[in-house]
């Protein structure tokens, strides 16, 4: 008994004394970050001072946002590889049937000539602020202190390239069925140049050159996609149905998915920050404190498009709705009073 008892405890020795048999999830991701293995001095099996190994320390083990371990975080959903492919393989079939069904049925024919202007400036353009949101996830996922950390981040950024190729793939619908109305090729002077997307440009340009990565997670993470995605998915997807376009309403809806699981995981990480250190509370606020006010004018500028276009009831919503929906997400984390945040803004639909 003595023998096998050793035997179990050499088996899963990784894990530490856990007394139990790991679970699928932890067992393909446990330790998979080899620079974070013990016994290393550096990250990288070069000098020390190299550039690469002083990055790692800079941003990542010297981060204001510190714990004692990190490998404590556990994915409110267990993603793991297997998972994945088959949860986002049975999405994209039944996204590909929807496209095929409201294609064959000609639905983009009978869009509106002010609807497809606003399909064009934000949802075409949005493949733009989404590829930046997925290099930042990418970079969350190398720059992670655990491995736990890193498979949650590398999912998010598969997700924006889901959610990209989605969008790069009904702009070449459009396009079809609208020749000349430059759908496919004026969404980059859209982005660089319209009024409406400058505050979230700037915004995410910003979060690009955010290399602590847990700045880069709050900015990311608890503050911009929650605030931008509450106006870009679930207020647009509203005001889509208003005007009748069923097939975006249909599509947001199951983009929507992919963000509420980040949302899950990323408020577990934040609440395992602040029960392994305290002092983490005063870090987070900081950061969340800074990008706030950014995120809030980047969906002022989405707002302010949206309510010189008519459509009701998003005057003086679109902002109130997208800062109650972070605040929510802040509250989860235990970044913020429940209370508080239900006496938020009202949200806009």
């Amino acid at each position: 008994m003595a023998e096998q008892t050793r035997r179990r405890q050499r088996t899963w020795s990784a894990f530490g004394d856990v007394r139990r048999m790991p679970t699928e999830y932890e067992i393909v991701t446990h330790g998979t970050n080899w620079t974070l293995r013990d016994g290393r001095k550096a990250a990288f099996q070069q000098n020390p001072s190299s550039p690469a190994n002083l990055w790692m320390r800079t941003y990542r083990d010297l981060s204001p946002l510190h714990a004692a371990n990190w490998d404590a975080f556990r994915d409110p959903d267990a993603m793991i590889y297997r998972k994945y492919v088959a949860m986002q393989h049975e999405q994209e079939n039944a996204v590909s049937g929807v496209l095929d069904e409201y294609s064959d049925a000609g639905h983009d024919a009978g869009l509106a000539a002010q609807w497809l202007d606003t399909l064009d400036i934000l949802f075409c353009a949005t493949r733009f602020p989404l590829h930046g949101a997925q290099q930042v996830q990418a970079y969350i996922g190398t720059m992670a202190p655990s491995s736990y950390i890193t498979h949650c981040a590398v999912f998010a950024a598969a997700d924006l390239l889901r959610r990209v190729s989605l969008v790069a793939y009904r702009t070449r619908e459009l396009d079809l069925s609208h020749p000349g109305r430059g759908f496919g090729t004026g969404e980059r002077a859209l982005w660089q140049d319209h009024e409406a997307w400058q505050p979230a440009r700037e915004l995410i340009e910003l979060a690009l050159v955010t290399y602590d990565w847990g700045e880069a997670f709050t900015a990311m993470n608890l503050v911009i996609l929650p605030t931008l995605e509450d106006v870009l998915l679930r207020q647009f997807r509203e005001i889509a149905r208003g005007t009748g376009d069923e097939l975006t309403w249909l599509l947001l809806g199951y983009l929507a998915a992919d963000s509420e699981r980040r949302g899950r995981w990323s408020a577990a990480l934040a609440r395992l920050a602040l029960v392994e250190r305290p002092d983490n509370l005063g870090v987070l606020e900081k950061w969340i404190a800074y990008w706030a006010p950014q995120a809030d004018a980047a969906a002022r500028g989405l707002a302010g498009y949206l309510a010189a276009q008519g459509y009701a009831g998003v005057a003086d919503g679109v902002v109130a709705g997208a800062e109650r929906s972070r605040e929510r997400l802040l509250a989860t984390a235990g970044l913020r009073e429940a209370e508080h945040a239900d006496a938020g803004p009202a949200e806009a639909g």
